[in-house]
């Protein structure tokens, strides 16, 4: 089996589309932990405060979107 990450772009099927698309969310989560374990350590500086919440909230953004294009690939 081949993998659709490793696919280029043009030749991918709907269903590695969605594929790449699902794993691509799963890695937003996993760096959403590691921006949640950043912000749990309370860095006591407003503007690396305001960075952080700032990459939470462009990374949710980011993640909506790509699983809403997720649900738009038709085979």
């Amino acid at each position: 089996m081949r993998s659709a990450i490793l696919q280029l772009p043009e030749a991918r099927t709907a269903r590695e589309r969605r594929q790449v698309l699902r794993t691509a969310v799963r890695q937003l989560e996993r760096a959403e932990l590691y921006l949640a374990a950043v912000a749990y350590m309370e860095l006591g500086d407003r503007e690396a405060q305001r960075a952080l919440n700032q990459l939470r909230t462009d990374l949710e953004s980011l993640k909506r979107h790509i699983g809403e294009r997720r649900n738009q690939v038709i085979e």
